[in-house]
């Protein structure tokens, strides 16, 4: 679309990695078609154990699912198209397209935020208060907790797409991004983009800071309960049900963390290890949650184990019979039926002499 001797965009390219020698796109389309496969079925594995084991179905696995909801939202959001990207040489995605990538990146990341947040806010009343926590953290609460995070998280996203929408895009249409982002758009648009980028960017400060706010008191809180339990075991025992949220915590807010100090106090990254740190910090964490959840949760171990148990000796007693069935039908090939089974012949006889 033009206007006069000003051409708008009608469409915007992902261009992915700048550097990335065409020869290794295999290689990288494979490798993000394995994460996101491992995402799904990882995430898929915990909700349908979460679903069928009525001992999960208490607040802090429903908080775990929210946060596997997200996961697997987030990856569906940004993956599919940058695997296109390199696999089908296809990286075009229409204007439209590309402004709603951008809000449910920007929105999935800050419930992924809050949701975190009302995790460690669960660990803080269990650990802190647990003679109350059952009566605190009914269903009732742990629902509108969920559902808060999930409209509170609109209103900042939903602000920066209804301002970054109708500026005028006349430049450039590549986004040297891996999805669509709010920086990585308004850079193409053709105006100052001062007014839009400092808004945009309290908003994500707010919405990644605030959460992490939350988690600080919550675990510091932890912490000075924890050290006042007289015995080592005691205490050990109280941090190991918070490790795995601990864990995925750092995956989480660290590396965001740094790119944006990095960007603030004047640190440049080579343009490819920058994008590798996001692809990081935004795909590692859903990957691998599910192990955390499975390696680091002792009922979950249990639960698995008891599984497997049960798995392996249906196995075995299916791999028994079919051996006693190879075994009968071998000796009736070499000795005939009547040898392998005598009792059948007297029946017979005797039916005969009945006739």
């Amino acid at each position: 679309m033009s206007v006069g001797n000003i051409s708008f965009v009608k469409d915007f390219v992902i261009v992915g990695f700048p550097g990335l020698q065409p020869h290794y796109y295999g290689l990288v389309s494979a490798l993000l078609l394995f994460v996101y496969v491992f995402t799904l079925v990882g995430n898929a594995v915990f909700f349908t154990l979460f679903l069928k084991t009525k001992s999960l179905q208490k607040p802090v696995y429903y908080f775990i699912i929210n946060l596997v909801v997200c996961d697997v939202l987030f990856s569906t959001t940004t993956l599919p198209k940058i695997i296109s990207r390199y696999w089908f040489q296809d990286g075009t995605i229409s204007f439209l397209g590309c402004f709603v990538q951008m809000f449910f990146v920007h929105y999935l990341g800050s419930v992924c935020s809050l949701a975190l947040a009302v995790m460690a806010i669960d660990r803080y009343a269990a650990i802190c208060y647990p003679l109350q926590y059952h009566s605190i953290m009914t269903n009732r609460n742990v629902l509108i907790c969920i559902l808060c995070s999930w409209v509170l998280s609109l209103v900042a996203p939903l602000m920066i797409v209804i301002r970054a929408y109708p500026l005028p895009y006349c430049t450039e249409n590549t986004i040297v991004h891996c999805y669509c982002d709010h920086v990585s758009i308004t850079t193409l648009a053709c105006t100052d983009r001062a007014l839009y980028s400092v808004p945009a960017l309290i908003g994500a400060l707010v919405a990644l800071l605030g959460s992490l706010a939350i988690i600080i008191f919550s675990y510091f809180s932890i912490f000075v309960a924890v050290m006042r339990i007289s015995s080592t075991r005691g205490r050990l025992k109280t941090f190991s049900t918070c490790s795995p949220q601990l864990i995925i915590i750092a995956l989480y807010f660290l590396p965001r963390c740094f790119i944006y100090l990095s960007g603030n106090i004047g640190i440049k990254f080579n343009t490819d290890l920058r994008l590798v740190i996001i692809m990081m910090y935004s795909l590692l964490p859903p990957m691998v949650n599910p192990l955390i959840y499975c390696l680091r949760t002792e009922e979950v171990k249990k639960i698995l184990r008891k599984q497997f148990k049960k798995r392996k000796i249906g196995l075995a007693v299916d791999v028994d019979r079919s051996m006693e069935q190879g075994h009968v039908q071998l000796l009736e090939s070499i000795w005939g039926v009547d040898a392998v089974y005598p009792d059948r012949l007297g029946d017979i006889s005797r039916g005969s002499g009945d006739t």
